[in-house]
């Protein structure tokens, strides 16, 4: 198990720390974003649409009422927020098929259950601004 922390001192730092996260990404691979209400999932994403180059990055919102909002860039980008549903309501998001080619981030994780080998993300706020961000990286089982 790999984890790396970060400290976002603002949302700026944020955006740029989705931003690596993204250049760093690979297809096939499945965010799981855990965080208070305003801890700054949204913002990190935007950072991540980044980071692969999606082009209108700085639009990227929060799919709460859609529940996923696909992005293209170097490689698609699949959003999923899963804020306004209950556990048992998660429907069957089919989300393989965006893994195929491309990234999923899915905010508010904690209302599913996840696969091995998906990349947490934990988003502690600290302080007004400040945030703590943790990324556990699971090895992968070859």
């Amino acid at each position: 198990m790999e984890q790396i922390e970060y400290t976002s001192k603002d949302p700026s730092e944020t955006i740029a720390i989705g931003e690596l996260m993204g250049s760093a990404a690979q297809a096939g691979q499945l965010y799981a974003v855990y965080g208070d209400l305003g801890a700054g999932k949204t913002q990190l994403v935007k950072g991540m649409a980044r980071g692969i180059r999606v082009p209108d990055w700085e639009y990227v919102v929060s799919p709460t009422f859609t529940l996923m909002n696909v992005y293209e860039g170097n490689m698609t980008l699949c959003h999923v927020d899963l804020y306004r549903l209950e556990s048992r309501d998660v429907p069957d998001l089919d989300i393989e098929e965006f893994l195929a080619g491309g990234i999923v981030v899915v905010e508010w994780a904690e209302r599913s259950s996840w696969w091995e080998g998906v990349i947490e993300v934990h988003i502690e706020i600290t302080g007004e601004m400040e945030r703590k961000i943790v990324i556990i990286k699971q090895e992968s089982q070859g």
